[in-house]
């Protein structure tokens, strides 16, 4: 009986911490997805907005409210469509005294720079105040960083600023140990993307475009940053020939490249002082976005469709942290239709941020664009890439706008097969044999590389695949095929070299894009859609349950930066024509 009672016992304890356990859980749930509802802040005078530039910066923010508290990579992920709209209410309300920019560790592209820099010049002509400061700025928060009115460094701190440098990664030697070989089919001089399987260095015509869209982008960033600071070009290169990220801090104050050291506590001071008040309250961008007030009804809708990440025929796998950002060519295909048929909708600006991918999915979005162009104005925003198969996308559209340093053209494509039969026959001792009925029947079958009439057959596809790409841009860009070929072959251009040899009709922001559709679409009065839909917090979670892919995981945080281009190949090993060939351009200079 002791026992019995024992059981029962333990068994009522168990009962009720489980239910006190799903109450708990039940409150931090509703608090969660209350926090993170479409509800206004509550801001008081005074209030000051503080952009962190560290983490990392998407075109759109992720609406996963779980993200932070599940220790999620989504939690450092910040939505440039955000931040935007934040710089933008934070001009006109009078409740917002001025932004502080929080420097650290970021990493995005510097066309996605160059859009927030551009909003924060234009803040600046409220007279509200900037103030930056960092224990250490990267370059690229520098970069921001230099629009503040008020600069600051710790007295121990850094700031990395030491030029750009593209470092690509040589497989070759690699596959060769493992007995496979790359079979390479392409079209484009400056078609680089398959260099890193088959070379050991950068070819001659590699390193000549590398070189040009670097140097290109460089003086950008330079020359932004030498207008903000009140400093010469030339005194900006010096310093980044010095390595200045390791010199004494009172050498930044010399040099002017900030205004003053101080620790975190003097730029509470001075917040404080900026602001009037004796306590800073803090707004943070997502929170501050929720107050746009941008117009809900007008003439008619702008559809801004937002196309970020590898081209693809068919979504792959993706975790929580939605950090696969993919275009899948048929779902761009069905949305634009979607669009065109919308009557609503007057005018529709595609963002691209695409290094490219498939060509298959390429064309058959070109096609869409085409349809759509038919029914209503198509205007292009270049992000921080719309190269390759992203280019194949844009240049049939009515008008293209682009960033300086947006990262664009690549107009070429390749096929690339891996031959792993040194690794099959010779180091794991398999044997093939085979029975075909016709010549071809066995064509990239496993144990064997291309023979010549295959390998024939082979380029001959990539080739007409490139005549198709050649016709398709000398259509949008009213050129004849010969003259985009002598500016194709698979060279990548900044947005500045763009505008000089036609590839894009102007430099500008997001906000100039949709300005270019409002007047082609004669619409006095617009608003604006955002497509396609994100998805809800619950969805990404049933999806990742669904497909999280455990090795894969595992697979991209051992490797790293190798995890790509490794993926890529690996993706390669079933021979499939539609997949093989790409439109894709590699190795882009990060913002560290």
């Amino acid at each position: 009986m002791k026992q019995f009672l024992k059981y029962v016992l333990a068994t009522i304890v168990g009962i009720a911490c489980i239910s006190v356990f799903t109450l708990v859980l039940s409150f931090i749930v509703m608090g969660v997805i209350a926090a993170s509802s479409d509800s206004k802040p509550t801001i008081k005078d005074g209030t000051v907005l503080r952009i962190s530039l560290s983490g990392s910066i998407t075109e759109r923010s992720n609406d996963n409210p779980f993200a932070k508290y599940l220790g999620n990579d989504a939690a450092d992920n910040q939505g440039l469509d955000d931040i935007i709209k934040a710089i933008k209410v934070a001009k006109t309300d009078k409740r917002i005294s001025g932004i502080y920019l929080e420097g650290g560790v970021l990493s995005t592209d510097y066309a996605t720079l160059q859009e927030l820099r551009h909003a924060l010049m234009d803040f600046k002509q409220s007279k509200k105040f900037i103030v930056a400061y960092a224990d250490s700025y990267t370059q690229g928060s520098y970069y921001l960083a230099s629009t503040a009115d008020k600069l600051f460094v710790n007295p121990s701190g850094m700031i990395d600023w030491h030029g750009i440098a593209s470092q690509p990664i040589f497989y070759t030697d690699l596959l060769k140990k493992v007995g496979v070989k790359m079979q390479v089919f392409k079209v484009g001089t400056y078609k680089s993307a398959v260099e890193p399987f088959i070379l050991t260095g950068m070819s001659d015509a590699n390193r000549e475009q590398v070189q040009s869209f670097v140097g290109s982008i460089w003086q950008q960033v330079c020359k932004d940053v030498a207008a903000s600071r009140r400093l010469a070009v030339d005194s900006l290169n010096a310093y980044a020939d010095c390595y200045t990220t390791f010199a004494d801090p009172k050498q930044y104050v010399a040099t002017r490249l900030v205004d003053s050291l101080t620790y975190d506590d003097g730029v509470r001071q001075v917040l404080r002082t900026c602001s009037k008040q004796d306590k800073v309250n803090f707004i943070d961008p997502a929170q501050l976005a929720k107050l746009d007030v941008a117009p809900t009804s007008g003439d008619g809708a702008i559809a801004v469709y937002y196309a970020e990440g590898d081209i693809v025929d068919e979504a792959a796998h993706t975790n929580f942290s939605g950090e696969m950002s993919q275009i899948v060519g048929s779902k761009v295909v069905a949305d634009l239709d979607k669009l065109a048929n919308d009557d609503k909708v007057k005018a529709v600006v595609l963002r691209i941020n695409s290094g490219g991918g498939s060509a298959y999915a390429s064309e058959q979005m070109w096609r869409a664009i085409q349809l759509l162009k038919q029914k209503k104005p198509v205007v292009v925003s270049m992000s921080g890439m719309a190269a390759s198969g992203g280019y194949y996308m844009s240049c049939g559209a009515d008008y293209i706008v682009a960033e300086p340093t947006t990262l664009t053209g690549s107009i070429g494509i390749f096929g690339m097969i891996p031959d792993a039969s040194g690794l099959l026959t010779e180091k794991l001792g398999l044997h093939f044999d085979v029975v075909k009925t016709n010549k071809a029947s066995d064509f990239g079958a496993m144990g064997r590389g291309f023979n010549a009439d295959e390998a024939a057959a082979m380029q001959g596809y990539v080739n007409r695949g490139y005549r198709l790409f050649l016709s398709r841009v000398a259509a949008g860009r009213h050129m004849t095929p010969t003259q985009v070929d002598r500016i194709a072959q698979g060279r990548v251009w900044t947005g500045s070299q763009a505008l000089g040899i036609k590839l894009v009709d102007k430099l500008g922001t997001l906000d100039d894009a949709i300005a270019v559709a409002a007047q082609r679409a004669g619409l006095k009065s617009y608003y604006l859609t955002s497509c396609p839909q994100k998805s809800s917090w619950i969805d990404q979670f049933l999806d990742s349950t669904v497909k999280r892919d455990y090795m894969e995981e595992k697979l991209q945080t051992a490797l790293g930066e190798y995890y790509q281009p490794l993926r890529f190949v690996g993706g390669l090993r079933s021979f499939d024509a539609k997949s093989c060939v790409q439109a894709r351009m590699f190795y882009v200079p990060n913002v560290k």
